[in-house]
């Protein structure tokens, strides 16, 4: 065997080695990802079931223990629509480990439903099932609709764009609920510093200072206060301070909330007074706020000059230069004759 054939196999099992390195690699990080995503599904089931417990619980006080392990049992296993709305769910969260499943809800539409507050798989599974029924039925309802108005390539095109529309309408409502979140949490972010640095500073703990703005300014925090219940939900089944709260801080893509939350893990962790980098970072953000209402304005002044010249300036010019006009055109009339 010469040289040049020697090297070329030595190159050939070198590559050998490394694919088998690669898959090792990749078999390794899907199992990693998969036992990840089974125990938040516990926890969340656990969660789920907690809370069932409690309110059942409250319900029916303490001496009806047994009636409300009956409700709890129930709410896990509904009948009627809600019954048929969880054999769905179930059926979606089944799917949603597989590669068919991962390529209808991808990371994107992950990110979204966490963005809108639904972070249990749950609603993962019951989101993958509204893509696939409007991507079913909508193509049914408009092909029979339009049966005996097209025909032909007309008709396979109608449904194409049917089915393409009916898959993509679920993520096209998740998209502008989360766009609206997103803009809740820019305004709702002053305040919720502002009652934080309040709520510290009468000598309540960071847990208590949570529960209350969840609690107590649910109308004010819409989005921030269901934000940090589920954060507050996720600490009492077991998770840390910064587990719970590192999705708030990666969701939204903002780096002020980020910050907050940076705040409120160190607070927890290690302790300490926090009114005055609070104080500071509320001011922080108060300007930023005028800054950026100072630019709208501007955007403003300078979209309403376009609207003022459209609209303002033919009737300035009647009211201006329409006697002259007329008088003009009244005298070339008179010189004629």
């Amino acid at each position: 065997m010469q040289a040049h054939q020697l090297v070329a196999l030595a190159l050939a099992l070198a590559a050998l080695a490394l694919l088998l390195l690669a898959g090792l690699v990749l078999a390794r990080v899907a199992a990693v990802r998969r036992s990840e995503r089974t125990l938040r599904h516990a926890l969340d089931e656990r969660a789920m079931q907690t809370a069932a417990l409690a309110a059942a619980a409250a319900a029916r006080g303490a001496d009806g223990a047994q009636g409300a392990s009956k409700a709890a049992l129930r709410h896990v296993q509904p009948k009627g629509f809600k019954g048929l709305l969880e054999r769905f769910a179930h059926t979606g969260i089944r799917w949603l480990d597989t590669p068919f499943g991962r390529q209808v809800v991808a990371e994107e539409d992950r990110r979204l439903l966490e963005q809108c507050g639904f972070v249990d798989t749950r609603t993962r599974g019951l989101f993958l099932v509204a893509r696939l029924v409007g991507a079913l039925v909508l193509p049914a309802v408009m092909g029979t609709l339009a049966r005996g108005y097209l025909d032909g390539s007309r008709y396979v095109v109608l449904v194409v764009i049917a089915i393409v529309v009916g898959f993509m309408l679920p993520k096209i409502v998740l998209k502008r609920r989360a766009s609206k979140r997103r803009l809740g949490v820019v305004d709702e972010l002053p305040l919720l510093v502002d009652l934080l640095r309040l709520l510290q500073g009468v000598g309540l703990s960071l847990d208590q200072s949570l529960q209350v703005m969840v609690n107590d300014f649910r109308t004010m925090l819409p989005v921030l206060s269901s934000e940090l219940e589920i954060a507050q939900r996720q600490f009492a089944t077991g998770r840390t301070r910064e587990q719970s709260l590192n999705r708030l801080a990666s969701s939204y893509d903002n780096e002020d909330l980020r910050a907050v939350v940076r705040l409120l893990v160190q607070v927890d962790r290690h302790g300490g007074a926090v009114q005055e980098p609070l104080k500071q970072f509320g001011d922080r953000l108060r300007e930023s706020r005028r800054a950026m209402l100072r630019e709208r304005i501007g955007r403003l002044a300078v979209k309403m000059t376009g609207v003022m010249i459209i609209t303002l300036l033919p009737a300035l010019m009647i009211v201006t230069a329409g006697p002259g006009v007329l008088a003009v055109q009244h005298s070339l009339v008179a010189m004629h004759r």
